[in-house]
């Protein structure tokens, strides 16, 4: 996708959950089930679904009987990528979705943070939250990239039996530029914060 006013139309935390979901679903999945998952009303939904495959962002699925099916993309197992280039005519609508998506893992961690019994130790920790910063080089940079998609690869998988806990994963990954040089100080390679790692 890589119109700015489809593009924008994820700017709505609503729009974002239902693709969210929808990827959850094997990609496919009726107006009913969907506002299952996210406890909402099927009748307040069909509005941003209609208007979502309008964009072309996801696809009316022919469909028996009177549920109305969408799937993410044009076909199945295709996955939803927005396409920008920095600066470019997309860069402010990619923004706003990008701000809302960090809008909505604060709300996540918010409310799984608030729950009795949530895992945040161990092997089979549930809740994470956290910052690196550190010098990646062209090999370290493509391993990043490889490890992120692996993570959306296992998160946008058909369910399989057993896996009865939806999670969310949000992250963001850019370029930053080094420290300026300090009056009476060397350059140094080493980021600040010692690799500045925090997590929660």
């Amino acid at each position: 996708m890589a119109d700015p006013a489809g593009i924008g139309l994820l700017a709505s935390p609503v729009r974002q959950d239902i693709v969210d979901t929808l990827a959850a679903l094997d990609g496919e999945a009726d107006v009913a089930t969907v506002a299952g998952e996210l406890g909402r009303a099927a009748d307040g939904l069909y509005y941003h679904f209609e208007l979502l495959a309008d964009a072309g962002l996801i696809t009316r699925v022919d469909a028996d009987g009177d549920a109305r099916r969408y799937r993410i993309g044009t076909r199945p197992g295709t996955a939803l990528r927005l396409a920008y280039e920095p600066g470019g005519e997309c860069a402010e609508a990619v923004q706003a979705v990008v701000a809302r998506q960090l809008q909505a893992a604060g709300r996540d961690f918010r409310a799984a943070v608030a729950r009795n019994g949530v895992r945040t130790r161990g092997p089979d920790r549930e809740l994470w939250a956290g910052r690196s910063r550190g010098w990646l080089d062209e090999a370290g940079l493509r391993e990043a990239n490889e490890l992120l998609e692996r993570l959306q690869a296992l998160l946008q998988g058909p369910r399989q039996p057993g896996q009865d806990q939806l999670f969310s994963l949000s992250f963001v990954m850019a370029p930053t530029p080094g420290r300026p040089k300090r009056r009476g100080r060397p350059e140094s390679d080493e980021p600040d914060d010692a690799a500045s790692q925090r997590r929660g």
